[in-house]
């Protein structure tokens, strides 16, 4: 496809330095200026100002300039301007005022990380010694982001914003109220919710397998419990194990391992999913907070969060 990554997200927060310390503890790397690099991927997250939380852009790779045109022609079919400078192409959703920016650039080659050392029926692939997750003691460094969610009270213009704008393709749908859209061979990179308000839900860590999602939550739960959502468990729109914590500005951040990868398009089938069949295959029922956060009636009124 023409697009073929999510290179980086900027979040609006009242309290920087307060959010900016938990994504360090996270395990991305500070680069400086509101700025966190992942192992694999460089800066992806930007953390700055804002009076409530939101994502206040996403920046997305492309392969060449004729991607960007394309885009800007499908953008101006649905009456949004596109601003097209040197190798970018920047455009705003009408309903969200998210920014986003469409960059020529290259294509993400992640080191391989083979997944050995896992016993299963008739598969000794470790004897003799203790599996090597359970003698990890570094912290968990999270490779890539994944994806970004994004709530709006506009959902179908959103969505058409994304996908028959931007160019992205659909993996799935929650019903008529998300979207599930990809802009690279993972299953999503952005995730559309219905809202009364626009608000970020959450961002999304890809680690390497499934200890490295319990262990990153563990060590971020040891000194705060307050910290979790939900967790542990298997979504089944995308697949990916997963587990929640809760940043001091409300967002979730999620560690994320085992994606479905759509290489295809044409071998893939977008599924209607109902009720909760698109959130878990198995773990904890999600809790209520997850699909309505605590402030929500405050961020629809404009009073969330402390200023720092």
């Amino acid at each position: 496809m023409a697009l073929h990554r999510l290179i980086s997200v900027t979040m609006g927060v009242p309290n920087v330095a307060e959010t900016a310390a938990f994504y360090a503890e996270f395990g991305l790397s500070p680069e400086g200026d509101g700025w966190f690099a992942t192992r694999d991927a460089g800066r992806q997250l930007h953390i700055v100002p804002a009076p409530t939380r939101r994502l206040v852009e996403v920046r997305i790779g492309a392969d060449t300039p004729d991607d960007l045109a394309a885009a800007a022609s499908r953008l101006r079919r649905l009456g949004i301007a596109g601003r097209a400078e040197g190798a970018t192409l920047t455009a705003h959703d009408t309903a969200t005022g998210l920014r986003a920016v469409l960059e020529v650039t290259g294509r993400l080659a992640q080191p391989p990380t083979p997944a050995t050392g896992y016993n299963g029926p008739g598969r000794d692939e470790r004897v003799d010694t203790r599996a090597p997750a359970v003698r990890r003691t570094g912290p968990v460094r999270p490779r890539k982001l994944g994806h970004a969610v994004l709530g709006t009270a506009d959902f179908d213009g959103t969505t058409a914003f994304f996908r028959d704008g931007l160019g992205l393709k659909a993996s799935d749908y929650l019903e008529d109220r998300g979207a599930f859209l990809r802009c690279s061979t993972d299953h999503h990179n952005i995730l559309v919710l219905a809202a009364p308000v626009t608000f970020l839900h959450h961002t999304s860590w890809q680690v390497d397998d499934l200890d490295e999602v319990g262990r990153g939550a563990a060590a971020l739960l040891a000194d705060h419990p307050e910290r979790h959502v939900w967790g542990m468990g298997r979504h089944y729109a995308g697949s990916n194990f997963f587990w929640y914590l809760k940043d001091p500005a409300g967002n979730f951040s999620e560690f994320y391992s085992d994606m479905d990868c759509i290489v295809e398009d044409q071998l893939w089938t977008p599924e209607v999913l109902e009720g909760a069949k698109g959130l878990l295959t198995w773990g904890p029922p999600p809790p209520p907070s997850f699909l309505a956060p605590d402030d929500l009636a405050a961020l629809m009124t404009g009073t969330h969060g402390p200023k720092g």
